[in-house]
């Protein structure tokens, strides 16, 4: 067992030993190119053709919908990059929202400078859109609205079921989600919710790192974001990461088979820790929505007069292993812009530590890490005297 509390399961999980095993048999037994006529190949063609309906599973879609990318990153830039190419005679307008993940927000930068117009929905207090915000954002030219399911920095839960039924009835735009922070945490239903793409990801459900999915609903065309070979049906090319692929498929199935119960420890963990971090000091703020609300396994906390990074080195010296916010952005020494867009005070922005559990948390890290936090809090508070 490791030495040390984990606390960054939003950058990254840590690969389980049946998945880790999984990875090791593709390697060194299953090794074929899915391609290849022969057996070996064959038998790497079944392995992703399970993996395809199990990664499909949890989010209700049909095998055939999900497209394997090399992660979500490469989900979410074929889904703004591939709508643009394909509905670019119907209009060059996109919605999406000021608190999206980078490889999104990218990708609308992109647009831009090419001459696409991209409408940045504010949110409020708790980092949530307002329903009338989108609405009164649709217009004629709209070709896709972008909505996070999950915000990776402070766990808010946007309205994906509401904001898909405006869309759908008064526009013709397709409606995309980034569920990689909700994948296996919170449920969605793509068939009844009317979601048109989905992007997904392997290493936030304790699976491998550098695989991927795009959902794409049935009879949505879209351009592809890589050419030059036959395979995911022609819309992907590029040899199939059969072994990540394989581990995916795993890391699905294990999500799946205990998502209510994992779910419900992970909350129990969140809300302990925020109400034993407050009671220890008070001074602290929770950021985005409270801690009974939002997805399970997020926590965004602030602590007046602490620079965030220095929290977090003194942290990792102690054994525990936090972050200061989304991975893509923790080594630059700038405010968050999900936490910009909450309005906060700028000590909040200044002393944000994003807490996030995954399946192998248990409440016992509870009392350690609080008291960790609170030695730690009050040794930079001493300094300052």
């Amino acid at each position: 067992m490791p030495s040390f509390i984990y606390l960054d399961n939003s950058a990254t999980t840590p690969v389980l030993p049946e998945i880790a095993a999984t990875v090791h048999k593709m390697l060194t037994e299953n090794f074929g190119n899915p391609s290849s006529l022969h057996g070996l190949g064959i038998a790497a063609e079944r392995v992703l053709t399970g993996a395809r309906r199990q990664v499909a599973a949890l989010i209700n879609a049909q095998p055939d919908e999900i497209y394997f990318t090399s992660g979500g990153t490469e989900a979410n830039n074929w889904a703004i990059w591939g709508v643009s190419r394909t509905r670019r005679r119907q209009g060059k307008h996109i919605i999406t929202t000021a608190v999206e993940h980078s490889s999104l927000l990218a990708a609308c930068q992109r647009l831009e400078r090419e001459g696409y117009e991209v409408t940045y929905l504010p949110v409020d207090s708790r980092g949530v859109i307002r329903l009338d915000d989108l609405e009164a954002a649709l217009r004629e030219d709209t070709i896709l609205v972008s909505i996070m399911s999950v915000n990776n920095e402070t766990g808010a839960i946007e309205p994906v079921a509401e904001a898909a039924r405006i869309v759908h009835s008064k526009s013709r735009a397709l409606f995309h989600v980034d569920h990689i922070q909700g994948y296996g945490k919170v449920a969605l239903d793509c068939r009844t919710m009317g979601i048109d793409l989905m992007s997904l990801s392997a290493h936030k459900i304790h699976g491998p790192k550098g695989v991927g999915a795009l959902y794409i609903k049935g009879g949505v065309p879209l351009e592809p974001l890589l050419v030059g070979g036959n395979q995911e049906a022609g819309r992907r090319a590029g040899t199939e990461n059969t072994a990540g692929i394989a581990a995916f498929g795993l890391a699905a199935d294990l999500a799946s088979a205990n998502m209510e119960a994992r779910v419900a420890t992970m909350r129990r963990i969140k809300t302990e820790l925020a109400a034993r971090l407050l009671q220890a000091i008070p001074e602290a703020r929770i950021n985005g929505p409270l801690a009974e609300e939002g997805a399970p396994h997020i926590l965004n906390v602030s602590f007046p007069g602490v620079r965030a990074e220095v929290l977090v080195h003194m942290l990792e010296q102690k054994g525990i292993f936090v972050s200061t916010g989304s991975a893509c952005h923790s080594r630059k020494q700038e405010a968050s812009h999900v936490l910009k867009a909450l309005n906060l005070e700028p000590w909040r922005l200044e002393g944000a530590i994003r807490i996030s559990l995954g399946a192998l948390n248990t409440l016992d890290e509870v009392e350690p890490v609080v008291a960790a936090v609170k030695e730690c809090v009050m040794e930079l508070w001493s300094l300052t005297k």
